[in-house]
């Protein structure tokens, strides 16, 4: 299969090519293992979630209208049906492994990083990470790792962008602060 747009994937898909849609599983499977990671605390619990999101969509594919990219359609789907989960559950979720990601240092005071050994800076910013809420962490996920636009974000947590922008703005803050404080007990 040629690298085509997602739409010709799709249309592919509901014209009964079915494997039409094993391309847009591979393009985003990190996306959505990495929602359902984060949500889900458990690599076993966020496979199976993934998966199950993935066959939703191809479920639910004659829906997507195309007003917004697939991929923000498709983070939606992931980020419900991990709600959805975690309610059946009954129980309070804490993302788990965030130790793979390379953080982006660009929005925060290099100053303060600085301070952190590059070896201990990974750790120091997973554990800072850890103790953002459930939505927060996923904002940051989203703005910083993969990197979506304001409105992407919104629409996938189903709020209005000038609240992704607040949200974002506050996570970025803690984020900071708890760095700072991490910085100041290395001292």
């Amino acid at each position: 299969m040629t690298k085509e747009p997602d739409h010709y994937y799709i249309n592919k898909t509901l014209n009964g090519d079915t494997n039409a849609f094993s391309y847009l599983v591979k393009k985003y499977e990190n996306m959505v293992f990495t929602i359902a990671l984060k949500m889900m605390h458990s690599r076993e619990e966020a496979e199976d979630v993934a998966q199950e999101a993935f066959i939703k969509s191809f479920k639910s594919l004659k829906k997507f209208k195309g007003d917004a990219k697939f991929s923000t359609w498709l983070y939606r789907i992931s980020y419900n049906h991990c709600l959805d989960k975690i309610k059946e559950k009954k129980r309070f979720v804490h993302p788990e492994n965030i130790d793979d990601f390379h953080f982006n240092e660009s929005d925060f005071k290099t100053d303060i990083l600085s301070k952190i050994e590059e070896e201990e800076r990974k750790t120091v910013i997973a554990k800072a990470l850890k103790k953002l809420n459930n939505e927060e962490q996923l904002i940051m996920t989203l703005y910083y790792f993969e990197e979506q636009s304001i409105k992407e974000i919104g629409q996938v947590i189903g709020i209005n962008p000038n609240n992704v922008k607040i949200k974002l703005y506050r996570s970025r803050n803690k984020l900071l602060s708890l760095l700072k404080h991490s910085v100041e007990i290395l001292k």
